[in-house]
């Protein structure tokens, strides 16, 4: 997905939606910039990899598509598993000025358990609840009850918000494949001082239960060029819970 015009932005989405994961904002960012979306491998229309699935391959097909799209130093934001695939590009010098929001990939061993352990029977739930998925997200009860890990405030957010990522969770191919990626394959690797060919910022809610703050220091050791912003009374999703600071900073720490 394309939209607006000025200097390119282009956006790498979590597990979810697929590029509708950034709906909240990507009208805003688009008044600034020219916003480019995309569908990582089985995710929203992009077909499933052929081969292995990891976040090396992951970010192996975005490398390939800015090189094909001629998009050398492009500036990139990321959330989530999206978060930790542009700091893995800035990691690899691919991309310009990098903003990773509650990037996955710095969890300790335990950390890294829980997660798994959560994340997984949220998945299986959602995907039996398929059908639904509209009228228990129109419910502020059912946002709360089905979102309370992702959101500190879920029964504030909007069905609209939030559907499209939750149904991506359910209906992507490629979640289960990407969610073993994160839980069983290798943490992210840091890129030393001076090594990475833009500006880095690292965003982080403070309430984030999924890749939870402390993280947020292992992140800043292994990335030491990076600016850490805190996004209060946020969970795993700013552009669900801080849609305007989180376009803000977008804005602000990439050109």
């Amino acid at each position: 997905m394309r939209q607006g015009n000025g200097s390119p932005l282009l956006l790498v989405h979590g597990l979810g939606a697929g590029w509708r994961s950034w709906s909240p904002i990507i009208d805003e960012l688009a008044e600034h910039r020219e916003v480019i979306a995309v569908d990582l491998p089985g995710f929203g229309e992009t077909p499933p990899l052929a081969g292995e699935v990891s976040i090396a391959t992951l970010t192996d097909a975005v490398a390939d598509f800015i090189r094909e799209q001629d998009l050398d130093g492009v500036s990139t934001a990321g959330q989530s598993m999206g978060g930790r695939m542009v700091l893995e590009l800035a990691r690899r010098g691919v991309g310009g000025d990098t903003v990773a929001l509650d990037p996955g990939g710095f969890w300790s061993d335990r950390e890294l358990a829980v997660f798994g352990a959560t994340l997984r029977p949220s998945v299986t739930l959602v995907r039996a609840l398929r059908g639904m998925l509209p009228a228990l997200l129109g419910s502020a009860v059912g946002r709360t009850l089905l979102l309370a890990q992702l959101s500190p405030r879920p029964w504030a957010l909007s069905r609209q918000t939030v559907l499209a990522d939750v149904r991506g969770l359910a209906d992507s191919p490629s979640v289960g494949a990407a969610l073993d990626a994160l839980t069983k394959g290798p943490k992210q690797q840091g890129a030393p001082a001076g090594s990475v060919p833009g500006r880095v910022t690292i965003g982080w809610g403070r309430r984030d239960l999924v890749t939870v703050p402390r993280q947020a220091a292992r992140a800043t050791d292994l990335f030491p060029d990076a600016q850490l912003h805190w996004f209060e009374r946020c969970g795993h999703f700013p552009q669900w819970d801080a849609p305007e600071e989180a376009t803000r900073l977008i804005l602000d720490r990439t050109s």
